[in-house]
């Protein structure tokens, strides 16, 4: 098959997804005349020149984009209580003040959802505060969870500008839809959770942009017409749960900071860490490791100084990264067949942790 008529049969797949993907009335028409440029800059040929490829990939990104948004889908959500709390109490030990201030939101949300299919979302917009490693991203993955919803993070730490988030115009070469839109359509349902994560490290040059990008977006009265400059095309958020995490609140702006229902994670204590370490984190990494249990194993007595190598450490991220590092060099030790298991004790931890 030639150039010309690979082209056509991509235009006739994308014909195929315009009618699957019902869009709205409008939206549709200006999508038919995004088609007839198609089909128009196809039957120019190569004597249209570069410019005609161009404005092919273009139109084409555009209509596979729009076709590609849930304007009609979304997920059936698990409006159940008891499953919630089941979730986070497998997934999170201890924590116990915050996750039942997580089931009383689920409440609300559940009693406000009950029998009402396409209503928007009104609560508040939880937000985790909490320094690293005290299971933020974690617990809103379990509401997700909780819930039966799609879910997706947008790092917001770094991010460059307010078009990240709300995307390009067409008008600029190699355009782009923001991460919102790129997540819903990566989630393929609008009702999905999505993780603004990281809202307190925005970079303070474009910090005053993103917060009022942010207040669209969590505002029930400007995000059932959320518009990103890509798509050119009101897009319904009200059905999607967002929830943000941060370090603190200092960074925040005054208006998103009042469309919040903050919630503080305390550090974890010594104990705590031990029971996670023991029971969560160490059988998850050696499994990832490819360990089985007759391969590694920790002494009881050395996970003080597994969970305290450095000092204190107010969340888990330094703890895992030990526990990884030792179940690496276990392995290595066993492919190189210096062991067969390894024990690993008082004696010999050193050898292990990593420096």
């Amino acid at each position: 098959m030639d150039a010309s008529g690979i082209l056509e049969n991509q235009i006739q797949q994308l014909e195929e997804k315009v009618k699957a993907a019902l869009l709205p009335e409008d939206l549709l028409e200006k999508i038919e005349e995004e088609l007839e440029i198609l089909r128009s800059t196809l039957k120019a040929g190569p004597s249209a020149g570069s410019g005609s490829f161009a404005t092919f990939e273009s139109v084409f990104n555009y209509i596979n984009w729009v076709t590609s948004l849930p304007f009609n889908k979304e997920t059936q959500d698990t409006l159940d209580l008891t499953n919630a709390k089941q979730i986070l109490d497998k997934n999170h030990y201890g924590l116990e003040d915050i996750k039942n201030r997580i089931l009383e939101y689920l409440s609300s949300l559940i009693l406000s959802m009950q029998g009402k299919k396409d209503q928007a979302l009104k609560a508040p917009i939880l937000c985790l505060i909490g320094l690293v490693g005290t299971g933020k991203t974690t617990l809103a993955y379990s509401i997700a969870q909780a819930l039966g919803r799609k879910y997706a993070r947008i790092p917001l730490g770094g991010i460059e500008g307010a078009e990240a988030l709300r995307g390009q115009s067409r008008t600029i070469p190699d355009a782009q839809p923001g991460l919102v839109v790129k997540n819903i359509v990566h989630t393929q349902s609008k009702n999905s959770v999505i993780l603004l994560d990281e809202l307190d490290r925005i970079p303070q040059a474009t910090r005053s942009d993103i917060m009022g990008v942010l207040i669209e977006l969590l505002d029930p009265e400007q995000n059932i017409a959320f518009l990103d400059h890509y798509i050119d095309y009101p897009f319904d958020l009200s059905r999607t749960l967002f929830i943000a995490t941060a370090n603190n609140t200092n960074n925040i702006s005054t208006a998103v900071l009042d469309r919040l229902e903050v919630l503080r994670l305390p550090s974890y204590t010594d104990e705590e860490k031990t029971i996670i370490a023991k029971n969560y984190l160490f059988p998850r990494i050696r499994k990832q490791s490819g360990l089985s249990e007759s391969q590694i194993a920790i002494d009881d007595g050395i996970w003080p100084q597994i969970i305290r190598p450095l000092g204190f450490d107010a969340g888990m991220r330094s703890l895992e990264r030990a526990i990884e590092g030792m179940c690496q060099k276990v392995a290595r030790l066993i492919v190189e067949k210096k062991a067969q298991a390894v024990q690993i004790t008082s004696k010999n931890i050193k050898e292990f942790l990593l420096t």
